[in-house]
């Protein structure tokens, strides 16, 4: 017989004490919020900060939530929050101050409010005269704990409301004074808050600005039966009246620095140069003349030096335009740093100098710098100087060229410590890559980001890619800066729908996003000659030198100077967050509103280049605060046109020969109840 052996008791585990505080009241959520606070969420000077907790309580008692914000080491304020729906509180501040704003969200019990919400129902549900008077002394007893934290005039006054309480005023049990007195030294008990949050306030021109990019090597005149020349700064500088009649805010320059010799690039892309060829301005590096070199800090001495870039950026200044440079952490072969600091680069085994290359592609003129060297330390702090170095001479916004190909934290480190000395830095990210990469670029410090905007072009693409970039948390730090075009993208909805494709374009880049920008010479005279091999122009100016007809009347020039116009004219457009798209009965007819106040602004865009497209456009005239009553008057600020239309069904028409878009604004006297600004 097997002996048994008795079944061991499982080990009871001992009950964790109660906790010593806690509270009937959770914080839910609180926005903006980046990663749970690791990084601040961005806004501009002036913008109203919407800031949204939810709480919630079990049973039916009432929360008080407040809103407690300052500026850097300052003074904190604090605002009410007032009730949404579904539990959630709104509050708003205002920033006015470049930096870095906190902000907290509170909340707790608010029971003398619970008790007042109960006595006006006991008294309009016509409860007893003997019940009235309990409830009043209950509620005396709680306005005790107030008048405890009341001094003077406030202290007294509540006192009075308790003795009124204590003989059975009905009335003062519902008086608005003895509300707001319980607001004001409400105990808070079982309070909650949120960690502190943190936004950074950028420039105006980083939440609305209009960009245009040109090579001032060419913009020299067109001159019949001679090749183009090389033009310098001060000729450059001859464009920018035209480019602030334009009603563009920021000129963009590529590179402006000496370009190698060794390796040159020819004539779109060639891998040997002809004689004379001025090579691709990003491989940085060169003769400067009289035996020395130029680098990152120098100028193209056929530009005219350094001085010709001071008088430049004066001459934008005076205009009231401001300069962006491109910055494009890379060299050629022959730029200082590889003789005076070979440390920089990484090394084959042979000991030569390892260039860029994408296999099977092979860029001998360009050397990466090795971020990781063993002298990483000074290399990382160089290349912070050359930002320093042109923001001495004027430069506040920066074009940076492929910053996810340098490691994060860099970036991180030289925007942070930048800003902190300079907090009207703008930086554009040009990260055409992966959306989790672009958007942890827009988190550690980059101001805008370019998009994939030139690849959305049908109205399913260009719908979900708005609501991803400008209506989810995405909106709190990325701000998508569209351009239609680049020196590196000739798109083929150019290439094959000529003039109307532009247009469509444009419009939609200037009015889907409050940022945007064009590569303006080519874009301006529609030149859609596609390189034979690559989505890119043939005859690219990143190889050769080119000359426009600056004032060419068959160009783009009138229809990209009303549309800044309207830009500039409608605070709607001003914004990236207040987009809404509209149903409209034809896939090939966009719809969308934007919306400040009672500036409403109704955008229809034909994305057909080619042929006319009709369609019943549906709008919902209450979240629009427009009413269903009587007509209202609409302008097609593009076109010039003025209808008045009757109720929520209005039919459109669009002939891409003709204008393919209409840009309405929506008279603000229609606009009686506008919807919630964010």
């Amino acid at each position: 017989m097997l002996e048994q052996t008795a079944p061991q008791l499982s080990t009871v585990p001992k009950l964790s004490p109660a906790p010593k505080k806690w509270s009937r009241v959770i914080l839910v959520s609180v926005s903006p919020q980046v990663d749970g606070g690791a990084y601040p969420a961005k806004s501009a000077i002036g913008d109203e900060v919407e800031v949204v907790g939810a709480f919630i309580v079990d049973g039916h008692e009432i929360l008080a939530a407040e809103l407690l914000y300052r500026y850097e080491d300052g003074e904190e304020h604090s605002t009410r929050m007032a009730l949404r729906y579904n539990d959630e509180y709104v509050g708003r501040f205002t920033v006015t101050q470049l930096g870095t704003y906190y902000y907290r969200v509170r909340a707790w019990l608010d029971r003398f409010a619970t008790w007042q919400d109960q006595f006006r129902r006991r008294v309009q549900g016509g409860e007893n005269e003997y019940e009235l008077r309990s409830e009043l002394l209950e509620g005396a007893n709680l306005l005790r704990t107030y008048a405890a934290n009341a001094k003077g005039q406030d202290r007294e006054a509540i006192e009075g409301f308790i003795q009124a309480f204590e003989s059975g005023n009905v009335d003062a049990g519902l008086d608005e004074t003895i509300a707001r007195l319980a607001r004001t030294y409400d105990p808070r008990e079982q309070a909650v808050e949120s960690k502190l949050l943190s936004i950074e306030v950028d420039p105006v021109l980083a939440r609305f600005s209009a960009w245009y990019e040109f090579f001032p090597r060419s913009a020299g005149e067109s001159r019949p039966g001679e090749p183009p020349r090389h033009a310098t700064l001060d000729e450059a500088a001859e464009r920018l009246p035209r480019i602030k009649d334009l009603g563009f805010d920021i000129v963009y320059l590529p590179p402006i620095h000496p370009i190698g010799t060794t390796f040159r690039k020819g004539k779109d892309n060639a891998p040997v140069a002809e004689l004379g060829e001025p090579g691709s301005p990003w491989a940085i590096g060169g003769d400067l003349g009289n035996g020395q070199r130029g680098g990152h800090k120098s100028v193209h001495p056929d530009l005219g030096g350094i001085e010709a870039f001071d008088r430049f950026v004066a001459r934008a200044e005076q205009l009231g335009l401001k300069v962006a440079l491109d910055i494009a952490f890379q060299t050629s072969p022959d730029h200082p740093y590889v003789y005076e600091h070979p440390e920089w680069f990484r090394h084959r085994p042979d000991g030569s100098i390892r260039y860029a290359e994408n296999p099977p592609k092979k860029y001998q003129d360009v050397y990466p710098f090795d971020f990781e060297s063993k002298a990483w330390k000074s290399l990382w702090n160089e290349l912070r100087s050359v930002f320093t170095f042109w923001i001495e001479h004027g430069v506040r916004i920066f074009r940076v060229d492929n910053p996810h190909t340098k490691p994060f934290a860099f970036w991180e480190w030289c925007i942070r410590t930048l800003r902190a000395e300079y907090p009207d830095l703008i930086f554009l990210a040009e990260a055409f890559t992966r959306p989790k990469t672009m958007y942890h670029l827009a988190k550690i410090g980059f101001t805008q980001s370019y998009t994939y905007f030139t690849w959305r072009n049908t109205k399913q693409e260009l719908e979900e890619y708005g609501k991803e970039v400008f209506l989810s948390g995405v909106a709190d730090f990325f701000r998508p800066n569209f351009w239609p075009n680049t020196p590196d993208i000739l798109h083929e909805y150019l290439v094959n729908g000529g003039r109307p494709a532009h247009i469509i374009r444009y419009v939609l880049a200037a009015t889907m996003s409050s940022v945007y920008g064009i590569y303006g010479p080519p874009y301006e005279h529609v030149d859609n000659n596609q390189h034979p091999l690559r989505e890119e122009y043939a005859n690219n100016e990143k190889y050769e030198i080119r000359n426009w007809n600056w004032n060419d009347p068959r160009s783009l020039q009138p229809v990209i100077k009303r549309v800044n116009r309207i830009r500039h004219e409608n605070p709607a457009l001003q914004f990236l967050r207040n987009i809404r798209f509209h149903t409209i009965d034809n896939p090939n007819l966009l719809a969308y509103s934007k919306q400040k106040g009672d500036n409403l602004i109704l955008v229809v865009v034909n994305l057909d280049p080619h042929h006319i497209q009709s369609g019943w456009l549906h709008l919902p005239l209450d979240e629009l605060g427009i009413p269903d009553t009587q007509g209202y008057d609409v302008h097609d600020l593009l076109g010039g046109e003025r209808y008045t239309w009757h109720g929520r069904d209005n039919f459109v028409q669009l002939d891409p020969h003709i204008l393919p878009a209409h840009i309405f604004r929506i008279s603000a006297e229609w606009v009686r109840q506008p919807a919630s600004d964010t």
